[in-house]
């Protein structure tokens, strides 16, 4: 998919798809509709051997989706084990990552993103010193992916952490850290298809003063002259933007430089969608989701700056899923149709916004 697609001017969605019922099969109709490539993901914290927090297992979520696919009729989709996360390098937290990416290949995964951008040494003087447990980490499991996943598997890799803040704000990644931390790992042989960067964007529902907002956060500029810098150092890697969700479509569809973002993820958005559905429809199923997610996140929400039960709500409640996961295996046909068609609708507009129409077609060739 990526090397199809690696010269479009185009951005691939990557769906984070945390509640299958409902949002899978609108997402895959929509797909088919619009004849558009699709990629569905999940990161470590959200799908792994223990379930994650969305109560999945990779067999789970490759089962829902290959399924799903099947019923709709779609053949051009990809698996992709989105952020598996590296925050300390040791042994025993390798060890967890590659048992994790042996049940994501005996699943069917086919593509995986390595998440060491944690291990950023600012103590030391030179970048490339800096960079070298993210790059030391990024090539261990790497090995291990090439000895265990198909021929010619997608990799994405993340250098800057996304989200991270420091004294001047979010601290985002420069061109010459983009190229160095490329360079160290084509000088061992590995060339990734997608390079993730920190932009200014930040995961999940954003809010201020205890109201959500948009996600404008992202600098454009900074994009393209990172894509710019890989490009003219030869390389053949695009940018993975991450965090998309809130940030307006116009933005994307006006402003985004597809082509040097290739795959575009979108995750709290299709949670989102469920939430509103309970609300309106399931408002007792709703209440309890809201409730345990206050009662159990809220003091410490508040200790960390959260300003309203509204905000805690919108980045805590991901951590309900699981607990009710059995809730929204079983919700009624009508609530289901209205998740799938919210889903469809929502999918149809990122698949335009990111010009992603017709692209199922270059992959069949």
């Amino acid at each position: 998919m990526f090397n199809a697609l690696n010269e479009e001017n185009c951005i691939i969605l990557a769906a984070n798809v945390r509640i299958v019922p409902g949002v899978l099969k609108g997402l895959l109709r929509a797909a088919k509709e619009a004849d558009s490539a699709v990629i569905f993901e999940l990161a470590k914290s959200e799908c792994n051997l223990e379930g994650g927090y969305t109560g999945m297992t990779p067999a789970d979520f490759a089962s829902a989706v290959k399924k799903t696919a099947e019923e709709v009729g779609f053949k051009e989709w990809v698996l992709h084990a989105d952020h598996l996360t590296v925050k300390k390098g040791t042994p025993e937290e390798l060890q967890g990552v590659k048992e994790l990416i042996d049940a994501q290949v005996e699943a069917g995964f086919t593509s995986f993103a390595i998440d060491a951008s944690f291990l950023f040494d600012s103590s030391k003087g030179e970048l490339t010193e800096s960079l070298a447990p993210n790059v030391k980490a990024t090539l261990d499991i790497f090995e291990h992916i090439a000895m265990q996943a198909p021929r010619g598997f997608g990799l994405e890799v993340e250098v800057g952490e996304i989200g991270k803040k420091n004294s001047d704000g979010l601290v985002v990644t420069s061109p010459k850290e983009a190229v160095t931390y490329l360079n160290a790992l084509r000088e061992n042989g590995v060339y990734p298809h997608l390079l993730a960067i920190a932009n200014g964007s930040t995961h999940g529902n954003i809010y201020e003063d205890g109201k959500p907002i948009e996600q404008v956060s992202i600098d454009i500029d900074l994009t393209k002259a990172v894509a710019k810098a890989i490009r003219d150092a030869d390389f053949g890697t695009r940018v993975a933007q991450h965090g998309i969700t809130g940030t307006p479509l116009h933005l994307i569809a006006e402003k985004f430089p597809k082509g040097d973002i290739l795959k575009g993820n979108v995750g709290t958005y299709w949670m989102n969608i469920v939430w509103d559905a309970l609300k309106e429809d399931e408002p007792a199923l709703y209440e309890k989701v809201r409730s345990w997610t206050l009662e159990h996140y809220k003091e410490a929400a508040f200790e960390k700056g959260a300003k309203s039960d509204e905000e805690v709500f919108g980045k805590y409640s991901k951590y309900a899923i699981k607990e009710f996961k059995a809730n929204f295996d079983e919700l009624p046909g009508k609530t289901l149709a209205k998740i799938e068609s919210a889903a469809f609708d929502g999918a149809m507009k990122f698949f335009e916004a990111f010009n992603s129409k017709g692209t199922a077609a270059k992959i069949r060739g």
